[in-house]
């Protein structure tokens, strides 16, 4: 597997991993741009954009020409890294060598996503309003529908309270209030501005050789504008709270929901101690050999679930469980108890190597899977690291007991979230 990151033109940068494990090549684009009040609109983008070019104008006529390219798909895509949003689209289409009489895939799958984003199809200079009234429903459903899925919403409710302020803060689809908003003219000038100054992501991951790659999209975005995409991004440091925050809400639910937020001592994806951080997590929550799955839900049955996450540029970690209403001090007393022994090195050498295994054996099983691996590229040229997933394993295997106990005593609690039922409340 051959990584290669060049810059095709100023503010353009294309990852290409080329590859021949693979019978599809997988490709993306993405426009950068900071998370804010646009978010909804920026999120629209790529919605509308999949609806119809001015060559294939409508769902039909682009589902024919994927069915040319042997059944390629194109997904509109929206994702928060951090505090930035990176819209666009993810493709998948079959691969060059494999493509019968010798078929140039290549220029065809890079040709055909350039049409989606430069060429779009228009109504009196602006985009059609029926397509923009159609996203536009899609999207708020999905975001009203966020609620039904409590396990998530507490989350996402929590890093709402957490980084109030942030652009960290808000969903990366925005808002309902931000997308009822948007008019077909509006949509319009959003797209142009992000088409003339964000930086762009370009990356494809296949058998061609990345030279090939990058000539098929130099010349599939020849019309983009040449404007000024600066490439400073928004600075991701979280400031932490100076104290604990308590946030309790009742919904209509059987079954508690208990998030505790913490801050990382400003360690992310770029810090030397980065390697800490994962095995931390990994070792305290983020597996089934942890200390929140083996003593919090297994041992003492406090909760249904308990386990934790972190985002990797923000540097913060929450850890989530689904409680019983009477146990929410009980399971957030033994969740803490429970960090305290990791600040205290009071866990085995198995467990430490169980952590590092499992986080090593992610790291390399994302070198199988297409998806997992453009994932992880972008996380990576947002946090502008090159580090590659074998490297970043080859750092964690050095980790040691003392690092994880230091990285432990730097997290700092900032936030308990309870989500508590209507007819119930805590004991």
């Amino acid at each position: 597997m051959k990584y290669c990151r060049t810059e095709l033109l100023p503010g353009v940068r294309l990852t290409a991993i080329q590859t021949s494990k693979f019978k599809s090549g997988y490709w993306g684009v993405y426009v950068l741009t900071p998370m804010g009040p646009e978010a909804a609109a920026n999120a629209l983008v790529p919605r509308v954009l999949r609806r119809g070019t001015r060559r294939h104008p409508g769902v039909r006529p682009l589902s024919e020409a994927l069915d040319e390219l042997y059944g390629g798909t194109i997904e509109a895509a929206v994702r928060k890294r951090g505090e930035v949003q990176c819209v666009g689209f993810a493709a998948s289409f079959l691969d060059g060598a494999l493509a019968p009489g010798g078929e140039d895939l290549l220029s065809a799958a890079a040709g055909l996503l350039g049409e989606l984003l430069l060429d779009p199809a228009l109504e009196n200079g602006a985009f059609r309003p029926d397509w923009l009234e159609g996203e536009r429903t899609n999207l708020i459903d999905q975001i009203k529908g966020e609620i039904n899925d409590k396990r998530f919403y507490a989350q996402k409710r929590a890093i709402e309270l957490m980084c109030e302020g942030e652009g960290y803060g808000l969903d990366a689809k925005g808002t309902i209030e931000g997308a009822e908003a948007v008019t077909p003219d509006s949509l319009y000038d959003r797209y142009e501005t992000l088409l003339s100054s964000a930086p762009v992501e370009l990356y494809y991951c296949g058998s061609a050789r990345p030279e090939r790659v990058a000539e098929a999209w130099t010349a599939a975005l020849s019309r983009l504008p040449q404007g000024s995409r600066s490439q400073t991004l928004p600075d991701r440091s979280h400031r932490p709270s100076q104290e604990v925050r308590r946030q309790s809400e009742r919904l209509d639910v059987t079954q508690g929901k208990l998030v505790l937020g913490f801050s990382g001592g400003g360690v992310s994806l770029t810090h030397p101690d980065y390697p800490s951080f994962l095995t931390l997590n990994a070792l305290y929550g983020g597996t089934t050999t942890s200390k929140l799955f083996l003593n919090v839900r297994e041992k003492r049955s406090l909760c249904y679930y308990a386990s934790s996450m972190v985002d990797k540029l923000k540097g913060l970690m929450l850890v989530s469980s689904g409680v019983e209403f009477e146990q929410f001090q009980a399971a957030e007393d033994e969740i803490l108890a429970q960090l305290e022994a990791c600040r205290q090195g009071d866990f085995t050498e198995e467990e430490l190597t169980a952590a590092k295994k499992s986080l090593i054996s992610g790291l390399r099983s994302t070198l199988d899977v297409q998806w997992q691996l453009e994932d992880f590229w972008l996380t990576q040229n947002v946090g502008e690291t090159g580090e590659e997933p074998e490297a970043l394993a080859g750092r964690i295997e050095q980790v040691s007991a003392q690092d994880v106990a230091e990285q432990a005593k730097r997290m700092q609690l900032e936030l308990i979230y309870r989500m508590e039922g209507t007819e119930h409340g805590a004991a």
